[in-house]
């Protein structure tokens, strides 16, 4: 059975939300507000800088509003007064409970894993992180607690063995976005079933990055410290120190390669030959094929080599 016309109210901030919000436009569904992040300022001269969400938003006509308290009760009203009966989450903010129990016909949220696995702020980078091969998206209804409602849709896909963050972000970004409009069609006609999600004792969490855990710890195993790199390339990057003779500094290296070998060099030993540049680990090297120095912009290993002299006893700390 078909129910009322649908109007939806958007939430989100990033890129990622963009595709969804520009699916459901271009699928003529009925938006009646884009609810996103304050501007913020950025850069050395302190610009404010608009979402993504809201610079697609205006570009196309839409409502936009950008609360800085989602309790407030100003922004609660207005909410209102907006008479939306469905509202999408996606990469956004906790919600309390009086703005995601508002419309008729619930709140959903798109998050980028198979849940309940990867609850949290960064499921595409600790997929990668932790080696699935295999991960996802997730329409779910939002409850009181963070990422653990009852589920509507999943969509599987496959992790490759060379995937980076940024290439894993974009395909779950427009699988996602597909995801969200089967979710709405299933909605509209009164066709959605949930299923409770599992607590098991092994669920995987999808933590907060931070500088602890992006950092590179060189004696672990090859196929863990390949899949750490490539799991915050090309955002935030994983760190780590190069000492290179008495000058010891902050580096992130980006692109990586591995080679599985026996040797007997001390883990971090950095090997140079033939324009190329490799760290020494556990068991073999990782060839770095994209590195950063402080200060200067991304370049690859031969450009590297090519101006920068390294220590014989130069080493990743």
């Amino acid at each position: 059975m078909k129910r009322d016309k649908l109007k939806i109210i958007v939430m989100g901030t990033p890129d990622f939300a963009v595709a969804t919000l520009k699916t459901l436009v271009e699928n003529d569904y009925d938006i009646v507000g884009v609810i996103t992040a304050p501007d913020r300022p950025a850069g050395r001269g302190r610009k404010l800088n608009e979402s993504a969400v809201k610079t697609y938003a205006l570009a196309n006509g839409l409502n936009v509003l950008q609360p800085t308290n989602l309790k407030d009760g100003d922004f609660v009203k207005e909410l209102k007064s907006l008479e939306a009966n469905l509202q999408v989450v996606v990469a956004f903010r906790m919600l309390p409970e009086v703005v995601w129990s508002m419309p008729k016909y619930g709140t959903f949220n798109l998050h980028a894993s198979l849940l309940p696995n990867y609850r949290g702020a960064a499921p595409i980078h600790w997929a990668i992180m932790n080696g699935e091969k295999v991960t996802g998206v997730t329409t779910f209804f939002i409850d009181e607690k963070i990422d653990t409602g009852a589920i509507i849709l999943q969509e599987a896909t496959a992790v490759l063995e060379d995937e980076t963050v940024g290439s894993l972000h974009d395909k779950l970004m427009h699988l996602g976005s597909e995801l969200v409009l089967k979710t709405v069609a299933l909605i509209q006609h009164d066709e959605a079933q949930t299923t409770i999600q599992p607590e098991t004792e092994n669920i995987k969490t999808a933590y907060k990055l931070n500088k602890d855990n992006c950092k590179i710890d060189w004696t672990l195993e090859l196929e863990t410290i390949y899949n750490k790199i490539r799991g915050l390339n090309p955002f935030p990057g994983a760190w780590c120190h190069l000492l290179n003779g008495d000058d010891k500094f902050q580096i992130k290296i980006f692109k990586v390669g591995k080679e599985r070998e026996k040797h007997t060099y001390d883990y971090g030993a950095l090997i140079i030959a033939n324009n190329a540049l490799k760290v020494a680990v556990r068991d073999g090297y990782i060839s770095i094929a994209e590195i950063q120095l402080p200060g200067k912009r991304k370049m690859d290993a031969k450009s590297l080599l090519n101006g920068y002299e390294f220590n014989k006893n130069a080493k990743m700390l």
